[in-house]
């Protein structure tokens, strides 16, 4: 299936290998009210706190209700050459193949660096010229837009190898994409404008280096696809609620519970995306606050941050009565129920919110298993939860709550679990900014938890950083 022209020539050089078409994709191509939405952001998964990107992606949506063509071209641009024909792959790629992909697709990742601001501009400039009707979907300021694109790309490029870890990611990534409307025939024209893109700029661009990009990027979008195909069946794209209650806890930090207008599947130590009425088509992601409720409420902890557009308008604008949208659930940081090994959770900021999620869940159990919650802040202000921690403490004799500040600059987290413990054989929570996330993984892997027991929802700032 071919989409508006969109070639990977775009350089102007003709693709190596000669021309190709890419593959037909399975997807439900049902109309869709898509209302606008639409970005091409990857995501991060850190708290809310820090006012990271959604986990919609790369992929804008359609501007329209109507289906996708279901055969054919549409209308091209004179001129334009040939797209690449990208062979159908519906499977990960055999462990030498994938190696050997791996190897070209981050030799490439490591050209592009010092121009990658240039790289994902070129992508960008392609996607709009040759499609149009796209660009008023997207944000109005696309700066942080394309780095969003490269974390992406750089997140792929890491784990080619580790099927496990690609596929999941992968699917959280297409599951997230059907709030925007995405659907199967957008899928092509971004992988030729991709490639055109890669191939501008990359300094040892051949044939085998396309042909291992070609691979990669149609196992990636298939992935995709089929994960939003089969959510499509169980969940909508999106939720509307509304505000229910909107608690200012400090100047710049407010809980806010919402009410959706249909009910909201989760899990609790999962997070979600978030849309406002005032800032359409940029979300942002936030943990939610409490265990899943008899009476449906979701709640949020939201700080405000500096150009923090969603933060800002969720504690300084949302009143009772404000409807937003809210994607669907993700995150991997859930209790393991099968066992009864203590718990060890790192809340910094507002990543206390899924922290106290995780008590909730295990009081609910009625389990009895040691639970040792750090809470972090940079002062006493700042603990702006910890009366409801102390009341789960109180009633709760096997949980244990400690806080730890900045301002006392006696220990900071996470640097204060090894002077407690032994917790080699706790389950290790760490939630709040990608800072403390990095350093508590270090602290945890020190003191002898293997990393098989250390869950966190910020992988990818982890390896953008080096880790």
């Amino acid at each position: 299936m071919r989409v508006g022209g969109c070639g990977a020539s775009a350089t102007g050089r003709p693709p190596a290998g000669g021309s190709r078409h890419l593959p037909r994709r399975r997807c439900a191509d049902r109309p869709r009210d898509v209302r606008g939405e639409g970005t091409m952001d990857a995501p991060t998964t850190t708290s809310g706190e820090y006012d990271t990107s959604d986990g919609g992606g790369w992929f804008a949506s359609h501007p329209s209700s109507s289906p996708p063509p279901r055969g054919g071209d549409q209308e091209t641009h004179a001129g334009a050459p040939a797209p690449p024909h990208v062979p159908e792959r519906r499977t990960m790629p055999a462990p030498g193949a994938a190696s050997a992909d791996a190897a070209r697709i981050r030799r490439t990742m490591a050209e592009i660096g010092p121009v990658a601001d240039k790289v994902t501009s070129y992508f960008y400039a392609l996607l709009f010229v040759r499609h149009p009707e796209l660009r008023p979907l997207f944000p109005a300021a696309m700066d942080v837009q394309r780095d969003r694109l490269l974390k992406a790309l750089l997140i792929a490029a890491e784990h080619l190898d580790n099927t496990a870890v690609l596929v999941d990611y992968l699917k959280n990534l297409g599951r997230g994409h059907r709030k925007y409307g995405t659907h199967a025939a957008h899928y092509p024209a971004v992988g030729e404008c991709l490639i055109g893109a890669l191939s501008q700029y990359a300094a040892d661009w051949n044939r085998e280096t396309e042909a291992a990009w070609v691979r990669a990027y149609t196992t990636i979008s298939q992935v995709m696809i089929d994960a939003a195909a089969a959510d499509e069946l169980r969940a909508p794209a999106w939720w509307q609620a509304e505000v229910v209650t909107h608690d200012l806890r400090t100047p710049d930090v407010a809980v806010v519970t919402v009410r959706p207008d249909q009910p909201y599947p989760f899990l609790a130590g999962q997070y979600t995306s978030v849309e406002t009425p005032w800032w359409p088509r940029v979300w942002r992601h936030y943990s939610f606050a409490s265990a899943p409720r008899a009476d449906g409420l979701l709640t949020f902890h939201v700080k405000a941050v500096t150009a923090g557009w969603v933060s800002r308008a969720l504690v300084h604008r949302a009143r009772p009565g404000d409807v937003i949208r809210l994607g669907p659930p993700t995150g991997s940081m859930t209790v393991d129920h099968t066992t009864d090994s203590g718990m060890l959770c790192l809340g910094g900021g507002t990543g206390i919110a899924p922290i106290k999620a995780l008590v909730e869940d295990v009081a609910e159990r009625g389990a009895r298993r040691q639970v040792e919650v750090f809470y972090g802040a940079r002062t006493d202000h700042d603990l702006y939860d910890i009366d409801t921690l102390l009341g789960l403490q109180q009633g709760n004799p096997w949980l244990s709550v400690r806080a730890v500040t900045d301002q006392q600059a006696r220990l900071r987290l996470p640097d204060a679990i090894r002077v407690y413990g032994p917790w080699k054989e706790f389950d290790a929570y760490l939630s709040g900014p990608p800072g403390m996330i990095r350093s508590g993984v270090h602290a945890l892997r020190d003191i002898g938890i293997p990393p098989g027991r250390i869950r966190h929802d910020s992988v990818e700032e982890l390896l953008l950083a080096g880790d």
